[in-house]
């Protein structure tokens, strides 16, 4: 073999050895990175006992090239797959708690509705014109009463979930509370209770009207329900720094100081008025209705010396 021949093969081998050189190379690096790429991906998929998500590993070295956007880019999409998977999880349990919560909430009036037909289908109550009638207002007192709370505990999750957001604006809080009292107007009738408003000077506070009328019509419903006949309810509206305080003092049958914090809770209510009718939403909406504007609600009270809600709304 001559010698250009012999050159050939020569530079033949010298290229054939440094592609597999770079080939060799190139194979360790993409190892490399692939084990960077699964030790990362096994950082986010584990997590410390206390529930505590692990950051990528210390001794991950991530330089300032392609390689560190396409980790970031990893880093972004495990990270949303793992936040939409918390939450749909969240949601299924806000779900399941929310038909819990209406399958116990409406099994008595649902049983009474039962009842209520199968005695109307008695020959000897069906020929009745009166018990007739009795039973059939029953019932759609019960349906009444079915439909309001699957419509109010809506809105309760709604509200504690954001789903449902009002605006707040300075506005005028003598029209709010004079609508609030319509509200309750017929109710107070009822029970000869006497609302009295002391009389203030108009002025505008952050809040929404309809929501916030709605909110303190809740707590002035509570007021009438837990009162006596013959009472009174009196409301009074004083101005301070930040907040302006609305109060409503009634005459009923007050509140133990332990049960402060529960009577707000969804459904909770007192073993003292577990007889009466009751549902247990309406403070636990108008506190969900004054928080989204910023404001709070508090309670001060005695067992049989009545009680005082103050609803505090930021002044304009």
């Amino acid at each position: 073999m001559g010698t250009a021949g012999q050159t050939v093969i020569w530079i033949l081998a010298v290229c054939l050895g440094l592609c597999l050189t770079a080939f060799a190379v190139g194979t360790a690096w993409f190892l490399l990175q692939w084990r960077k790429m699964d030790r990362i991906l096994d950082s986010f998929q584990r997590s410390s006992p206390d529930g505590e998500r692990r950051d990528m590993p210390v001794d991950v070295d991530i330089q300032e090239t392609r390689e560190s956007r396409i980790v970031s880019q990893l880093r972004r999409i495990v990270t949303d797959a793992r936040f939409r998977e918390e939450q749909a999880v969240g949601e299924k349990d806000q779900i399941m708690e929310l038909l819990s919560d209406l399958s116990h909430q409406l099994k008595t009036p649902l049983a009474n509705i039962v009842m209520d037909t199968e005695l109307l289908q008695d020959p000897a109550i069906g020929g009745d014109g009166d018990k007739r009638r009795e039973f059939l207002l029953h019932v759609k007192s019960q349906a009444d009463k079915m439909q309001w709370l699957m419509a109010s505990l809506l809105k309760a999750s709604r509200l504690e979930n954001g789903m449902i957001r009002f605006p707040v604006e300075a506005a005028g809080i003598k029209e709010t509370i004079a609508r609030s009292l319509g509200h309750v107007y017929g109710q107070a009738a009822a029970k000869d209770i006497a609302l009295a408003v002391e009389e203030f000077q108009d002025f505008n506070l952050i809040h929404n009207p309809k929501w916030t009328a709605e909110a303190l019509a809740n707590i002035l419903e509570n007021a009438i329900k837990y009162s006596p006949r013959h009472s009174s309810i009196h409301v009074s509206v004083t101005r301070l720094d930040l907040y302006t305080k609305i109060t409503i003092a009634d005459e009923g049958i007050g509140i133990s100081e332990k049960e402060y914090n529960l009577i707000f809770k969804r459904f909770y209510r007192s073993g003292t008025v577990e007889q009466q009718e009751g549902s247990g939403l309406g403070l636990y909406l108008a506190q969900l209705i004054v928080q989204q504007e910023k404001g709070y609600i508090t309670v001060a009270s005695r067992v049989g010396q009545g009680s005082r809600f103050s609803l505090f709304l930021l002044n304009a």
